[in-house]
């Protein structure tokens, strides 16, 4: 089953990029991220680059919140669109899943090709 995604991302889940990109970096900074999030162009990239980019682990099946979005995947469900910050190869600082790493997750387990759009941006200076 193919996945299904809205537009835009919702209002929320720029609350939730804020939450935890102010874990790995100064609020002031998370908050130049998040607008630029907001105006930001959507595009697209392969649920496994994602997961390569971010170094993070592909969560299973099991995992509750990533059991909840292949419900809704398989439901016909519109996802919301991944929120990401580009990391720095210079200081092996990999890409931020600021908002959406279960939908990544899930994408994944229905099909590693799968086109996701996201919402990608660079640390402001």
């Amino acid at each position: 089953m193919a996945v299904k995604w809205l537009d835009d991302p919702e209002d929320h889940d720029y609350d939730a990029a804020a939450a935890y990109l102010t874990m790995v970096a100064a609020k002031d900074e998370v908050a130049h991220v998040v607008d630029a999030l907001k105006s930001a162009k959507t595009t697209t990239r392969k649920a496994k680059d994602i997961l390569r980019a971010a170094q993070l682990p592909l969560l299973p099946e099991a995992n509750a919140h990533v059991r909840a979005d292949l419900s809704k995947i398989s439901e016909g469900k519109k996802l919301s669109p991944i929120l990401l910050v580009r990391g720095d190869v210079h200081r092996d600082s990999p890409l931020q899943i600021a908002d959406g790493y279960h939908r990544v997750c899930a994408s994944y387990l229905t099909d590693e090709n799968t086109d996701i759009p996201c919402r990608l941006v660079s640390w402001q200076s």
